[in-house]
């Protein structure tokens, strides 16, 4: 299994700069932003070995990590809008 960097400035580069202006400038943002990093950081650790979890528990993170991305980047291009 290949193992990819999901976070978010690999996922949106194009979004790099918006991206850095919302954690600066965006509360809300930045905390989601800062959730999806941990959640993404915890998909990493089960799926390189370093950390046992159940299939469930990897699903549901993966899941989190999904939504929260989705939340991320309607914030994203609201702000280009």
């Amino acid at each position: 299994m290949s193992l990819q960097k999901h976070d978010l400035v690999h996922e949106f580069p194009e979004h790099r700069e918006r991206i850095h202006a919302l954690k600066l400038n965006d509360n809300h943002f930045a905390r989601l932003f800062a959730e999806y990093h941990e959640t993404d950081h915890a998909v990493h650790r089960i799926e390189s070995g370093a950390e046992a979890a159940t299939d469930e528990r990897l699903e549901a993170l993966k899941v989190a990590r999904l939504r929260l991305k989705d939340q991320l980047y309607a914030m994203i291009k609201a702000d280009a809008a």
